[in-house]
Order: C-alpha cells, then sequence, then structure tokens
C-alpha cells in the first residue's frame, strides 16, 4: 500500500516550489479540493484506465485526500471503462494500483458482443446554458465557465449509465482528459455530460497540463507507471489499434549512445570492469560467469572471462563503471565483461525491433502515431 503521508507531502512540496511544473499542480490540485468542498468523497468517483494520465490524477487526488479529508482515508471510488481488447500488462497494473490506492474499483463491463467505442469523438450538442441550474446539469448553478461538450464512444455512454445504476450517489468523475486529447479541446475544468449521457459532472483537473508535464511529474515523484510505456508506447488503447511510436524507433544511428536500450549487467562487485571488443569468442554461450543480464538491448550479448586480479587496484574501486552504453554493476574482481553489438541472432534472424520509452518523446504532437485511426477488432472465427 502507499505512503499516502509521503504522498501528501511529496505533491504539495512541488506544487510551492520553484520547479517549472509547479504551477500545473497547483492549479490542478485547487481543481480537486474544490470538487471535493463541493460533493464530498462520498459523491466523487475516479476514472481509472491505467494510462498515463490517470496515474497522474489518481496520485492528486490521494495527496488531497490525505490533506483535506483525513490522514488514513477510506477506500477511494473508481470507474474502469475497458476498451476493447486491452493489454495484459495494463490489466496487471491496474489489479496492482487497485491494491496500492485502496480503490474501491467498478469494471464497466458491457454485455454485449458488439465492440462499441470507448474514446472516439462523435458529433455532439453543447450542453444549452439554458441547462445550468436546471435538473438536467448538477454543476454549480454559479459557475461562469462554457460547459463545451462531454463526448465519447456509444460504448463509453453506456458505461456510464451501468455505472450509475450501480453507484447512483455518484455525482462527478474525475477523469484525466487533457486540452491535446481529440475530445479535449473545447474542455474546461468542469464540464456536465450532454443531453442523452447520463448526469455526471466531468472534472477535468490536469485539462491544462501537455506531454511532457505528465512524465515531468511521474518520473519526479517516482510514480509507479505501466510497463508498456518503457516499450515505446505512448498513447494505449486496444491491442489491435495501439503500437509502439514510430517516433521513439531506435535506429542504428543512434543505437550505440541509448543507455535505456543498452545492456545493463547486474552483479555485486565494484572493481569488475567493461570492454568493448570486435570479436565474439565461441565459448561466450557456455559461460557467463557471474553475471546476470538484464537486457533491453537485444542485438548486444555480454559473455565473461577470468582477468588478473583487479582486488588491489584503487583506480577502480567503484560502485558503478560506466564505459559506452554499457553499465556494469559487478561483484567478482577476477571477471571482466566484454560486449560487443551484433545486427543478427545466432540463426541469421533479424532482431525485433527496439523503441525508446514515452518519457524520451520529444515532440508532443505525436503522443498519439503509435495509434490506428478507425481499426477494428479482429474477427475470431467460431469453433
Amino acid at each position: 500500500m502507499m505512503d499516502y503521508q509521503k504522498i501528501a507531502s511529496d505533491v504539495y512540496n512541488l506544487a510551492e516550489s520553484d520547479e517549472p511544473i509547479a504551477p500545473l499542480v497547483r492549479e490542478a490540485l485547487q481543481v480537486i479540493e474544490q470538487c471535493l468542498d463541493q460533493y464530498g468523497q462520498d459523491h466523487i468517483s475516479l476514472s481509472f484506465n491505467g494510462g498515463k494520465d490517470c496515474t497522474v490524477l489518481l496520485h492528486l487526488y490521494a495527496a488531497v485526500l490525505t490533506r483535506k479529508v483525513v490522514a488514513m482515508h477510506k477506500p477511494i471510488f473508481a470507474l474502469y471503462i475497458p476498451d476493447p481488447s486491452p493489454f495484459p500488462a495494463l490489466e496487471e497494473f491496474i489489479k496492482i494500483a487497485t491494491q496500492d490506492y485502496l480503490l474501491n474499483l467498478f469494471t464497466c463491463n458491457l454485455s454485449s458482443d458488439i465492440h462499441l467505442p470507448v474514446e472516439s469523438v462523435t458529433p455532439g450538442v453543447s450542453t444549452p446554458t439554458s441547462l445550468k441550474g436546471s435538473d438536467g446539469y448538477i454543476g454549480h448553478s454559479l459557475q461562469t465557465q462554457p460547459v463545451g461538450s462531454a463526448r465519447g464512444g456509444e460504448g463509453m455512454r453506456r458505461a456510464l449509465e451501468l455505472y450509475k445504476l450501480r453507484f447512483p450517489d455518484i455525482q462527478a468523475i474525475l477523469v484525466g482528459t487533457r486540452r491535446t486529447d481529440p475530445h479535449g479541446t473545447t474542455l474546461s475544468y468542469r464540464n456536465a455530460t450532454d443531453p442523452g449521457w447520463p448526469a455526471f459532472e466531468r472534472v477535468n483537473p490536469v485539462i491544462n497540463w501537455g506531454y511532457s508535464d505528465v512524465w515531468t511529474f511521474l518520473r519526479k515523484l517516482k510514480i509507479p507507471y505501466c510497463t508498456l510505456y518503457d516499450e515505446g508506447y505512448t498513447s494505449l488503447g486496444s491491442t489491435y489499434n495501439t503500437f509502439p511510436n514510430p517516433a521513439l524507433l531506435v535506429t542504428d544511428s543512434d543505437s550505440s549512445n541509448t543507455l535505456p536500450s543498452s545492456l545493463t549487467i547486474v552483479a555485486n562487485n565494484p572493481n569488475a570492469m567493461c570492454l568493448v571488443e570486435p570479436t565474439l569468442p565461441e565459448s561466450f554461450m557456455n559461460d557467463l560467469g557471474s553475471f546476470t543480464i538484464i537486457a533491453n538491448n537485444p542485438d548486444q550479448t555480454c559473455f565473461a572471462d577470468p582477468i588478473c586480479d583487479l582486488r588491489e587496484t584503487e583506480s577502480l574501486k567503484s560502485s558503478v563503471e560506466t564505459l559506452g552504453p554499457f553499465q556494469v554493476l559487478a561483484n567478482d574482481p577476477n571477471t571482466q565483461c566484454h560486449a560487443e553489438v551484433n545486427d543478427r541472432n545466432t540463426n541469421g534472424v533479424s532482431l525485433p525491433q527496439r523503441y525508446r520509452p514515452a518519457y524520451e518523446l520529444q515532440d508532443g504532437a505525436l503522443e498519439r502515431a503509435g495509434r490506428v485511426s478507425g481499426a477494428i477488432p479482429p474477427v475470431i472465427p467460431e469453433i
């Protein structure tokens, strides 16, 4: 379980710091605090699908609850509207986050055999100003921000209907929508759902955050996130329409200079060395010595070879020795590591393409470059 006191301390300290992201964090906290003051925790839920944006939002909400409600708060209401054919790694992360953050998570599974879009942008009608103050609008009657359109696919509408039936006391849903999302351009901090949709107020605390802001927050506070983002995915949907971002593809020109996609050799000797060698000995597959290899780069191999005793060599006594793209944490003073780059494996078969992690994407406008618009689920023949 997460240390909620530490979460609150870290988040609020960041909000009051001189960091460039501090104003956005303060803004998001204020939006959540105002929502909490108006509705109370028992009437607020959080939309959580395991993505980076809602992971940020969940951490912010946990901080606010700890600071403004009680130190040991009760489970957080949350809903999960799965895309058709979700990634197993994403669902595993959702399971872990549910336990870590004490979520009362309800999964809105639709019984229909037809795959309905959850996040597609469909034409909608903006909520009329005349609805403010009426029974069809649950937002504050004095709110002057434009309502805009809370849009989504038919799958989302039906899922929200199901959630409303199961949790009729929920009035507001915290959503991780950002301005750069396809359906986020006209949204404000708080928006009522459109006519014909279940009556909720959608609250968007991170609406003004950019792609890089999300990763700055996650990495600065060391917040766990779905492992797919470390494999080059930058926007997550269904397995049939989501792929690693081509902008993060590791090419031959940069593969030797990218540490996250190189070998990290983990052992226990600060005196071990790492050397690059032009040829690969025939015995490399037979003895890896005392090294444990964690390889993110399938084009690189490591093998061990006995050398002279280095224990008395003061200049090599360091807990981390770095040479080129290799980082070695070792413990055997009589072993050195040789490494080299190969274009193909031992069978002559091309190795899989490699991608840099999502936080290395420089252009946030390319966030959805790995998403295939209009893709449909594969048809599984009946047996």
